[in-house]
């Protein structure tokens, strides 16, 4: 029997199309100030131990430093959808939202979006005045400036400000994987792609991935031109093969 062809209604095509609209609400430069930051501080963390990653420790912290540098600037001269000026509009209605939760009589009256904005909003701005205190009091460490200051506290500030740092990166993950889960979506996916689901324009006019592209290549020549002068490089001689060199005596075992 011979098949006949079907046709789809306008209406239906409209449906279907609208149930894979994308709209664009973050641009390519921010996303990638969002994960290099991350993969500099989490890079950093790890190698916050023993002298033999100290370069590699020092040089990611001074690429946040330059990170945070950029963000300022495009917070404060790129698109308005960028702003700085948006997360502090947000912080600004806590005081509103808190006594909306005080004066609601149930659960369902809260505006929780609002509450996860406020949440994301204070977490980022946490994460970047952070950076401030923790790269100056790594800088005098990094310099010894301690043996003029006296006492070792330069160092204990650092550490300090490295932990809290880490509790706030924690949380903002915490948040974002609740909410994925609640939401039964994931919410970490606009970082990566720049687009949420749903009709209407973009919010985001252009996307500037040749900004984008040329933050990355600021940073990876900057860990270049810092290995060219590191003496021993960024990374240990031997680190890795040292580590599977262990790990093969201890299975021998």
């Amino acid at each position: 029997m011979q098949a006949h062809p079907t046709f789809e209604s306008p209406h239906a095509a409209s449906g279907r199309m609208a149930s894979v609209a994308r709209r664009l609400v973050t641009d390519a430069p921010t996303r990638m100030f969002h994960w290099l930051f991350a993969l500099s501080f989490l890079g950093a963390y790890l190698t916050a131990e023993g002298e033999r990653w100290r370069m590699l420790h020092v040089t990611l912290g001074y690429t946040m430093a330059g990170l945070l540098v950029f963000r300022v600037l495009y917070g404060l001269f790129g698109p308005r959808q960028s702003g700085l000026g948006l997360l502090w509009r947000k912080l600004a209605g806590a005081p509103a939202w808190l006594a909306s939760v005080k004066g609601a009589r149930a659960l369902s009256g809260i505006n929780w979006r609002q509450g996860q904005n406020l949440l994301m909003a204070l977490a980022v701005i946490a994460l970047m005045a952070m950076v401030v205190p923790l790269t100056l009091s790594g800088y005098a460490t990094f310099n010894d400036w301690g043996d003029f200051l006296g006492g070792d506290w330069l160092g204990e500030v650092h550490e300090f400000f490295g932990e809290a740092m880490l509790f706030v990166v924690l949380a903002h993950v915490a948040l974002i994987a609740g909410l994925s889960l609640l939401r039964r979506k994931n919410q970490a996916l606009p970082m990566l792609t720049g687009r949420v689901p749903g009709n209407g324009p973009d919010l985001v006019k252009k996307n500037r991935v040749w900004l984008a592209a040329l933050l990355l290549i600021a940073v990876l020549a900057y860990g270049a031109w810092e290995w060219q002068q590191s003496p021993s490089g960024l990374i240990p001689t031997g680190a890795f093969s040292g580590a599977s060199r262990d790990h093969h005596d201890h299975d021998d075992d």
